[in-house]
């Protein structure tokens, strides 16, 4: 294994996974940390893990944990993988993690950098925009578990570290990779071991890829691997490897816990032709509303891809919370998910699009995967999945932003046919 990556969920664990394989690496997802060693033939191993939302101290814990692993397969490179829209909160475990893999891995700098263009998020001046709007104007700043208020990445960044956090703006980027890797070796010498770097273009990402082609770690969004498989491609170590990934023929699911305007638009898209159940928090919790009736509803309604879901609209989901209490809710709607999810596979369900990076994780984690083939994108960030374990399933695995507002048929097509 060349590269080796910690990805903070699962969404974002398959989006890295889908650049790296477009980039002409061989590419796994593993779910969790392994428990044997990787494949022959992998070239970029991807770990995900659901430590986005969970305490500093146990993030680290198992992202040390994944690296360990990773260094154990050979990996000459290591990349951080967390949102494009750096989902945390001021005591967030972004900054924890990366200070942690910077002292086990004895390196000197890594650049901080969520940039993902053919979704709308760039950097500049060190502040982070979706499309046209500031991270803190995106709708993030309502997001129920991670609200990001602010879109001063240094000054976010900052509350979080024991250091100081550097910055390397535009124009030096604009300059090429040579005056990036000499901004990044200034940073460390003036003890800011953390730079976040500005990006609007993929030809600015592909710029700061070679200018940290020696870099032992890198941070950022599944962007800032774009640059990343030409270093070795350069080198001659990269295989040419295929993929694993075949589709699937048989029913096919949606599940939908993302909040997301992006998913609120795509579930009414697909409501519009497809059966769906609403799962409401205080139903759910109160009994009325259990895994078996929810997978009844689905079986009976198989022939038509049925959706079953729990996004609604930011002012439910937070009086929802206010009521019920916010990880009574979020835990009690991912064991339902996930428990759903293992139940629906054993009545025969092949293909599962899932929506929301909780949701996924909690998805993934039931049906007891351990590991995930890359097969083609669906959209921008989002590939087709084949899972190997006790549950050979297709999967899609959406992060809530992602997609086009017809995601859900796009991606039941990609996984299969009925």
């Amino acid at each position: 294994m060349l590269l080796g990556c910690i990805a903070d969920d699962f969404t974002g664990a398959s989006d890295l996974a889908n650049t790296l394989a477009i980039g002409g690496m061989a590419t796994v997802q593993f779910v969790g940390v392994p428990g044997r060693p990787a494949p022959d033939s992998c070239e970029a191993g991807v770990v995900a893990l659901k430590t986005r939302s969970i305490a500093p101290d146990v993030a680290v814990a198992q992202s040390l944990a994944a690296l360990a692993w990773l260094q154990r397969q050979g990996c000459r490179q290591f990349l951080f993988k967390y949102c494009s829209t750096f989902d945390s909160t001021p005591d967030g475990n972004i900054g924890p993690v990366a200070e942690a893999l910077l002292d086990a891995l004895d390196a000197p700098v890594a650049v901080v950098c969520p940039v993902f263009p053919a979704t709308g998020r760039t950097l500049f001046m060190g502040h982070l925009f979706v499309k046209d709007r500031l991270l803190s104007e995106s709708g993030m700043e309502k997001h129920p578990l991670t609200p990001m208020t602010d879109p001063d990445l240094r000054r976010w960044l900052r509350r979080q570290t024991r250091g100081e956090v550097g910055w390397v703006p535009y124009d030096t980027v604009r300059k090429g990779a040579d005056a990036v890797a000499k901004a990044l070796e200034a940073e460390a010498t003036a003890g800011r071991r953390l730079a976040v770097v500005d990006a609007v273009a993929d030809e600015d990402l592909l710029t700061i890829g070679r200018a940290i082609a020696g870099h032992k770690l890198v941070t950022g969004g599944s962007g800032i691997a774009l640059g990343l498989p030409e270093n070795f491609r350069r080198a001659g170590q990269l295989g040419g490897r295929q993929s694993g990934y075949a589709p699937a023929r048989g029913p096919g699911v949606v599940l939908s816990g993302s909040c997301s305007g992006a998913s609120q638009a795509q579930l009414a898209h697909y409501l519009k032709a497809h059966p769906g159940l609403a799962v409401e928090p205080a139903a759910l919790m109160a009994g009325k509303l259990s895994v078996e009736s929810a997978a009844a509803f689905v079986q009976q309604r198989l022939d038509e891809a049925p959706v079953v879901y729990s996004t609604a609209d930011p002012a439910r989901v937070a009086q929802a919370q206010a009521s019920l209490g916010r990880e009574a809710v979020a835990e009690a709607i991912e064991h339902f998910f996930g428990a759903l999810a293992a139940h629906l596979v054993e009545g025969g369900v092949v293909r599962i699009v899932v929506g929301g990076g909780e949701t996924s994780g909690a998805v993934v984690t039931a049906l007891q995967v351990d590991q995930l083939h890359i097969g083609p994108q669906i959209d921008p960030g989002v590939p087709a999945l084949a899972a190997t374990g006790k549950s050979p399933v297709r999967l899609a695995l959406k992060s809530g932003n992602f997609g086009t507002v017809d995601f859900y048929e796009k991606a039941l097509r990609a996984l299969g046919s009925p």
